[in-house]
């Protein structure tokens, strides 16, 4: 079996850096179940390319079975030795391990920075629905293409075979990359060939940290990748629930009390909705996202102006759209009115195709809710794949804080802050961001400036180029 993986990051021969493989050897690491090579048949500066390949031995694998398992011959008539499954993933996590740990000694800065990154994997064994693999690889933000192999080449009437080469693209870090190959290939293949404990739990949670807890198909992968031992496939799930907030409506609707209290003294959530609302206006944008929309406050200033001929607000919170719809009375509003508005249920951090097509967007006091991984997903998602011409986002300017009436030293304006930036982050970020997709990016203050520490809230207005 084969995993590749490319790059075209200049200079794309740092892959070899980050997976700690020279690009000029062909290196062979002995596994308990065979050998294992890493090699690269091109190393480039324009695209290198390294593949791992395992050859799996039979044998082993007749002695490392238990006795009186399956059918008389199923120890020697078996896709084990030929398939991407379990083994890959325990291959990746040996010969892989320190980039899958995010370790690069040579080149530490290349650790953290998304890549233009394929992966092709050959072949692998998809038991599941129509379109299994696309469900558990899309919503983390990547391209898949998959090309299903034949039963028998020489005997077409026979029809398609389970097995598929797939091909994953996307812009993301090698670690995240590895991770989710390490993850998801036991899941798609529904096996595993060793025995499954307590500690393979921790060690789901540990891999699936910041994108398993909302992934759309997290109790599959949960189940099959515990083999579908219930015990533990309920463990896992309990604390993933945790982990995502299981009650994320009680949760939105106290934050968003929260600091509407705080900043009731200066009127400032007002002054910032008005900041966007003239910036979207003097764009000449007309199709408008508003994304972690919470009750609507946006899309009420929105619809009075006729310049914007549609409004499509997401939240993760169910209740905070309900209310949307209550206080924007869309129920009552005349037909082209109604028509103009569009209300979705979402996850703002996982590809949504619903998303594409419109000219600007807004992201109101959202970013600082996210931790860096989702934060990290969320750019792509809304940079990458969404595209919008505009994208205007407006959080904290941590600086100010000093002069927030009750606000103690050193803390947040509300506990569920994940980060409240200074200016100077801010900016820094918005720069690699704009430069990683493509986009220019100009700041602005939102509300009374102070020559020491600025204004309240910032925003970015971020242009495609």
């Amino acid at each position: 079996m084969l995993l590749s993986i490319s790059t075209t990051h200049s200079p794309a021969t740092d892959l070899g850096y980050l997976l700690h493989k020279h690009p000029d050897k062909v290196q062979r690491f002995d596994l308990s179940f065979g050998p294992a090579y890493v090699f690269y048949p091109e190393a480039q500066v324009g695209r290198s390319t390294a593949v791992l390949l395992l050859d799996i031995d039979p044998v082993k694998l007749v002695r490392k079975q238990s006795p009186g398992a399956g059918f008389a011959l199923q120890p020697y008539v078996n896709d084990r030795p030929y398939v991407a499954s379990s083994f890959l993933s325990t291959a990746i996590a040996q010969v892989y391990g320190s980039a899958l740990n995010g370790r690069c000694k040579e080149r530490p800065e290349l650790v953290d920075r998304p890549l233009p990154l394929q992966a092709v994997v050959t072949a692998v064994a998809v038991h599941g629905s129509h379109g299994f693999w696309q469900r558990l690889f899309e919503p983390l933000g990547y391209t898949v293409t998959a090309k299903r192999h034949p039963l028998d080449t020489h005997f077409p009437t026979w029809g398609d075979s389970r097995y598929l080469t797939i091909t994953l693209e996307n812009h993301v870090r090698l670690r995240e990359l590895l991770t989710h190959l390490y993850v998801l290939l036991p899941v798609l293949d529904d096996d595993k060939h060793y025995w499954v404990g307590e500690d393979e739990v921790t060690k789901l949670l540990q891999k699936g940290e910041g994108w398993l807890a909302a992934h759309p198909e997290r109790e599959q992968i949960t189940t099959r990748y515990l083999k579908h031992r219930r015990h533990l496939t309920r463990a896992a799930l309990a604390q993933l629930a945790e982990e995502d907030n299981p009650d994320p409506d009680t949760a939105v609707a106290e934050q968003d009390a929260a600091e509407l209290k705080a900043e009731e003294h200066m009127g400032l959530h007002q002054q910032r909705l008005t900041a966007v609302v003239a910036t979207l206006k003097a764009s000449g944008a007309q199709r408008v996202l508003d994304l972690g929309c919470g009750e609507g406050k946006l899309i009420r200033l929105l619809l009075k102006e006729k310049q914007f001929s549609h409004i499509l607000g997401m939240d993760v919170s169910y209740r905070s759209l309900e209310t949307a719809a209550e206080r924007l009375r869309l129920d009552n509003l005349p037909t082209p009115q109604r028509e103009r508005v569009t209300l979705h249920h979402g996850s703002l951090i996982y590809r949504d195709k619903r998303l594409a097509g419109y000219d600007a967007a807004a992201v109101v006091e959202v970013i600082e809710h996210l931790d860096p991984p989702r934060l990290a997903a969320f750019a792509r998602v809304l940079f990458a794949f969404a595209r919008p011409s505009m994208v205007i986002i407006t959080t904290p300017n941590r600086e100010y804080n000093a002069l927030w009436p009750s606000l103690p030293a050193g803390h947040f304006r509300h506990r569920d802050h994940r980060f409240e930036w200074s200016r100077a982050e801010f900016r820094a970020w918005a720069e690699e961001v704009a430069e990683e997709y493509g986009y220019t990016v100009h700041m602005a203050p939102i509300g009374p400036v102070d020559e020491a520490v600025g204004a309240p809230s910032q925003m970015g207005i971020f242009s495609r180029e």
